[in-house]
């Protein structure tokens, strides 16, 4: 399935593949890569337990994708290790581990669609034109159920921060 004009990007409409996830159901499965001390995996099973922020963003190397993570990532220290927090994108995990550790990112993980675009393909945010993924937001409560979803419209564009924290914030009251 795709969805054509799902999103827009410089005012180009444009289509996602696979279904649109949203608030309410299960969260598709998925297996991502991230470098730390070597390659590891990271999957959906890894992350229950705990209410979860996922900031799905183009490339860590574009100007919007730095804002967005280094936005979430001032955000989300006041919650400790009460929360899991992901960038997922199509960035190799290499340089997703070196622009995260130039901008002193620590409060959110960047884990990489790189292998199979498995996340991408689950989550409805593989842009089928680009081969990248599109700008999204989701939050998961603890056992794995998706409480918010925003795929922003235009991917130029940065998300509503204000929803997804205080999404994330309903989860730990």
């Amino acid at each position: 399935m795709s969805r054509s004009g799902a999103v827009t990007f410089a005012g180009n409409p444009l289509t996602l593949a696979g279904e649109a996830v949203s608030a309410g159901q299960a969260a598709p499965d998925f297996k991502l890569h991230y470098f730390e001390d070597g390659m590891q995996e990271i999957a959906l099973a890894d992350l229950k337990g705990k209410p979860t922020l996922l900031s799905v963003v183009p490339s860590l190397d574009t100007g919007v994708c730095a804002i967005q993570t280094k936005k979430f990532n001032e955000s989300l220290g006041e919650f400790g290790d009460s929360i899991n927090a992901l960038t997922v994108s199509l960035d190799l995990p290499f340089a997703m581990n070196r622009f995260c550790g130039a901008e002193g990112i620590t409060n959110i993980r960047s884990a990489s669609d790189y292998q199979d675009r498995n996340f991408g393909n689950n989550w409805g945010t593989l842009i089928e034109e680009l081969k990248i993924l599109t700008r999204a937001i989701f939050v998961l409560d603890g056992e794995g159920k998706v409480t918010h979803a925003e795929y922003v419209s235009e991917v130029t564009s940065e998300p509503d921060y204000d929803a997804a924290i205080a999404a994330l914030k309903a989860q730990l009251s």
